[in-house]
């Protein structure tokens, strides 16, 4: 069994797109996996369809159906927002034993390949004490870190690389996926990243098109699992 925790530098810079990408890959070498996004703010159940959480299930292959989005995504909040704030809203707040516990049940049922997609960057609040970088250490899991290619990118990255090491926590990969926006040329990003950063470094450009299958990185970051 092979489970990887799914981090990022910070919202929106492509860990589903990445994920999504990684299971497909898999699925292609014929190897069973699975995915959990177990928290995810912004989510309308009228517009489930547009969600990380119905992205993954199709990557999987499954159905959206409420069933499947409990299976992979019991933390649900409406609100865009970080979980911990998120939840307020709602009058709720997530359990972080029972966040680990759920986690720890999957990966303990999981024969191949298990992908953990956790919610925006690595220091978002999941409650008034813990936050994404917490839910990793407790889980101990190997981590795959996605960031940009914008401009600040690389501080952003050695920074959270720096963090992960201080807990102790094994990086399988930096993904540096080329932004749609104030991008900063990929080749340059993932050369100076990979001076100051021992770690397995991959670049990810943005193909026209956009499916997850044109990504030849995808098979390479799946070998890793």
């Amino acid at each position: 069994m092979s489970a990887v925790f799914v981090t990022a530098t910070g919202t929106d810079v492509g860990k589903t797109f990445v994920t999504e990408g990684i299971i497909r890959a898999l699925r292609r070498a014929g190897r069973p996996v699975d995915a959990l996004k177990p928290i995810i703010s912004g989510f309308d159940m009228h517009r489930a369809a547009a969600s990380d959480s119905s992205r993954l299930l199709t990557a999987l292959g499954r159905n959206l159906k409420t069933t499947e989005i409990n299976a992979i995504s019991p933390w649900r909040f409406k609100a865009p927002l970080s979980p911990d704030m998120a939840s307020r809203l709602e009058g709720a707040s997530i359990d972080f034993e029972a966040l680990l516990g759920f986690c720890r049940k999957r990966i303990a049922a999981q024969p191949d390949a298990l992908l953990i997609e956790g919610v925006g960057g690595i220091m978002v609040p999941l409650d008034d004490r813990h936050t994404v970088l917490d839910w990793m250490a407790a889980l101990n899991l190997p981590v795959l870190l996605v960031a940009g290619s914008y401009l600040g990118t690389i501080s952003h990255t050695l920074s959270a690389l720096d963090v992960l090491d201080r807990r102790r926590l094994q990086v399988t990969a930096v993904v540096v996926s080329e932004s749609a926006t104030n991008a900063v040329d990929l080749d340059e990003t993932v050369a100076t990243i990979r001076r100051f950063s021992s770690s397995d470094i991959v670049g990810l450009p943005r193909l026209s098109g956009g499916a997850p299958d044109h990504y030849p990185a995808f098979a390479r970051l799946a070998d890793l699992l």
